[in-house]
């Protein structure tokens, strides 16, 4: 994947520009870098009556049980169609691990700047502890720190960039990141079978089941109404599956044109459909706009595992969900394109639209 980053030229944050660093300076003195100061958020607030709302919930014990998977089924297609989130609880990953995974996490975090700049991400790269999506010096940044991999295929892991503190980092993510893939594999079968396509249709797509992880460190800012955790997007993938790594909230989705937030059930992976989803269902499954908010007490750290598309391929709707409202695209442009847009919500897959 990384050759379709190679025309992109990215200005990344430098490692003293930390966003946990910064938060413990301006955590006396009060005073937020103008980067990071956000005036969008209060153009565009959560809605007033949105707390009635609950993502839908997707049992994948019982998609797996005969008896009930024809109507559990239904709901995982609403979900997609509807929503494009959904919270999959029972979803196999063993418990253990999941909690081991946050243990890791939230130790690597913990540890001196000098020591996480040990897997910083170099100029102009994507893996690493550091900052996305920087194009410019002018350019306003959002309120996160983050460490992100490539975990799929393993033959093209750069293990430089995989921690060794804690020690028991590799293995644990090696082991996450494993069953996280066969929970999409199935996630992957179960909507082919909702939309009446064929497995290898859908499956070719995400051959091999490519597979990054982001991992996102939140710090807290007592002006969280200024900040802004991650700017409004989509996910430039087939699908993504997010763990709170504690209990502090701040993921918030855009529904029929309002935003509003999640509440993430514990133990549950929550999961959205992305872009490429959206472009193989012609339009049936909905990659939905979201994004995260600050807290202004407490720390968040989540994990996100983005599983992606097969390079090289062609991205276009499947023959069998009738005529195309996108159009077909190469794989490689595909991803330039998604990160040469930035974060900018849902510009880029409305560009990819057909005009019928």
């Amino acid at each position: 994947m990384a050759e379709a980053f190679d025309e992109i030229k990215v200005d990344f944050v430098g490692l003293e520009e930390s966003v946990q660093v910064i938060a413990g300076t301006i955590h006396n003195s009060g005073k937020i870098p103008k980067r990071y100061i956000r005036t969008e958020v209060h153009a565009d607030p959560l809605t007033a009556d949105a707390a009635g709302r609950t993502l839908p919930t997707i049992d994948m014990s019982r998609l797996l049980n005969p008896e009930f998977s024809k109507e559990e089924l239904a709901k995982l297609g609403s979900a997609c169609e509807h929503w494009g989130f959904f919270q999959l609880v029972n979803h196999g990953v063993d418990g253990g691990l999941s909690r081991q995974i946050k243990a890791d996490v939230s130790e690597f975090f913990s540890l001196p700047l000098e020591e996480k700049s040990a897997v910083a991400i170099p100029p102009n790269g994507m893996q690493g502890f550091g900052h996305h999506f920087v194009f410019s010096k002018e350019q306003k940044l959002d309120w996160v720190d983050l460490l992100f991999l490539a975990t799929r295929p393993v033959e093209e892991r750069s293990l430089d960039f995989w921690p060794k503190k804690p020690p028991t980092f590799r293995d644990t993510l090696d082991k996450y990141t494993t069953e996280l893939a066969n929970v999409a594999e199935q996630l992957f079968r179960f909507m082919a079978e909702d939309l009446g396509v064929d497995h290898d249709a859908l499956l070719g797509t995400f051959k091999g089941l490519p597979q990054c992880v982001r991992i996102n460190y939140y710090p807290p800012c007592r002006q969280a109404d200024k900040v802004l955790g991650l700017s409004p997007h989509t996910d430039g993938v087939g699908m993504t599956l997010l763990l709170h790594v504690n209990d502090v909230q701040g993921l918030q989705i855009r529904k029929d044109g309002e935003w509003f937030s999640v509440q993430a059930l514990p133990g549950a992976l929550v999961v959205n459909i992305g872009d490429v989803l959206e472009i193989l269902t012609n339009g049936k499954y909905k990659s939905i706009e979201h994004r995260a908010v600050i807290n202004p007490e407490k720390e968040r750290i989540t994990i996100a595992a983005f599983h992606s598309l097969h390079l090289p391929c062609t991205i276009g709707p499947l023959q069998q969900l009738g005529n195309p409202h996108y159009k077909a695209i190469d794989g490689f442009e595909f991803t330039k394109g998604y990160f040469a847009a930035k974060l900018e919500g849902r510009r880029y897959l409305e560009s990819l639209k057909l005009g019928i």
